[in-house]
């Protein structure tokens, strides 16, 4: 039988018992591997100009540290306007390939004006500059853009600095919450607070809404949780289980898996709980749906052919195909942003690791260096995965490159952390 990542982890779960209080459930990050080619860059301290409460140079920092894509370059402690005149030929003398500068001033009414510009060293050129007028609030989420921007211009590829992530930690007998946080684990937010299991959180595609699961009803509920308003509609509360939510793209309808008619199985349903249709009809168990971006497969988890693997479908439950081959047990399938690939949880000697696979190809790669791995969730930039772990018998959630080159971990100093979700980019 296939061992239910979500629903068999929230018994247990549940019987966790870390004494914490809210204060404590911010997550701090430990950069346990980086790339094999880093690039040197170095972010001076930013001139400030007024009591500024968040140090945006230093977040810039922990951001481009965090990606293991960059190599800090010592700056001495100097804060260089981000009008200064650079002396490129000092800097590249220094290791630098590339040079932030910045300022931050306090305005008349209360807000902050936040400068920065980006130079390349060797071409001794600007290559980018902006500037934000930001509330005290978004100090934080403007360094977040800043760092987006920088890695962009030095990657190529969009970053994810300034996106959500969403998990569950329990922080006490009979306490758990729903949080949402910045993708660096700050800022974090409760969005749901109960004294019983939350377990399942899914984004919706335009990272307004949560889906998650609740037994805060004494059995498993799936919800649909707006989280500008923190409006909550029950959506599938039928008899038995119902569990695993994803969203479809458009946002207007669930894969839900329901013990309804018996074993669990594979359905759909609007967000306003009406047009509950069933997808798959197997004598199987049929769990863990999800839909690929493009809303043309639905891949899920099955014991159909003897052992738990990943199958994908029509969003009809139509033209059922085997996609994973390798090994005897492989779930929890996501699909990258660009549909090309699927992350997973497949068992390897004994090990629950996050494996990622070309759908072209077949070809696997085991990402993590961990042992009982679970919930993979990859970044809208399709670069990086969140998944959920354990070290020393306690959940963490941790992220790694989907070439394994490059992993973290996103620890707080106390509490159980599962169910990671990482959002999407949002305007």
């Amino acid at each position: 039988m296939i061992r239910s990542f979500r629903i068999a982890r929230s018994f247990a779960f549940a019987l966790v018992v870390l004494a914490a209080g809210a204060a404590d459930a911010q997550l701090r990050v430990e950069i346990t591997g980086v790339g094999s080619n880093q690039f040197p860059i170095a972010v001076a301290n930013f001139q400030r100009d007024g009591q500024v409460p968040q140090e945006v140079d230093a977040i810039i920092r922990a951001n481009l540290q965090r990606s293991g894509l960059f190599r800090l370059i010592d700056t001495g402690g100097a804060a260089l306007p981000e009008n200064a005149a650079v002396a490129h030929g000092e800097w590249k003398a220094r290791g630098a390939d590339a040079l932030v500068v910045g300022s931050i001033a306090r305005l008349a009414d209360g807000r902050f004006d936040i400068r920065f510009r980006l130079y390349d060293t060797v071409k001794q050129v600007q290559l980018d500059g902006l500037s934000y007028v930001s509330t005290a609030n978004d100090l934080r989420l403007n360094a977040h853009r800043i760092s987006d921007r920088i890695y962009e211009k030095l990657t190529g590829d969009k970053g994810v600095f300034a996106t959500r992530i969403a998990y569950v930690v329990q922080l006490g007998r009979n306490q758990y919450e729903l949080h949402v946080a910045d993708a660096d684990g700050g800022n974090a937010q409760p969005a749901l607070r109960s004294r019983e299991p939350i377990i399942s959180p899914a984004w919706s595609f335009d990272g307004a809404r949560l889906a998650y699961v609740s037994f805060e009803s004494q059995k498993p509920v799936v919800y649909v949780h707006t989280l500008a308003t923190g409006e909550r509609r029950a959506v599938a509360n039928f008899r038995g289980s119902n569990s695993a939510p994803a969203w479809s793209p458009d946002g207007r309808t669930l894969a839900v898996v329901l013990t309804r008619d018996g074993i669990s199985q594979i359905y759909s349903i609007g967000v306003d709980g009406n047009n509950l249709r069933r997808l798959t009809n197997s004598g199987a168990i049929d769990t863990e749906p999800v839909f690929s971006p493009d809303g043309r497969h639905i891949y899920f988890t099955s014991d159909r052919g003897g052992g738990p693997q990943i199958y994908r479908m029509s969003p009809t439950g139509a033209d059922v195909q085997r996609v994973t081959f390798n090994g005897d047990y492989n779930v929890s399938p996501r699909v990258s942003p660009d549909g090309r690939q699927i992350a997973y949880v497949g068992r390897r000697d004994g090990r629950f690791q996050v494996h990622v696979m070309e759908l072209a190809t077949g070809q696997e790669l085991a990402v993590t260096d961990t042992v009982m791995d679970e919930s993979p969730s990859f970044a809208p930039n399709g670069r990086l995965l969140l998944y959920a772990t354990e070290v020393n018998g306690r959940g963490i959630l941790a992220s790694a490159s989907t070439d394994g080159r490059v992993r973290t971990r996103l620890s707080g100093p106390s509490g159980d952390v599962r169910e990671p979700t990482w959002g999407p980019f949002t305007k």
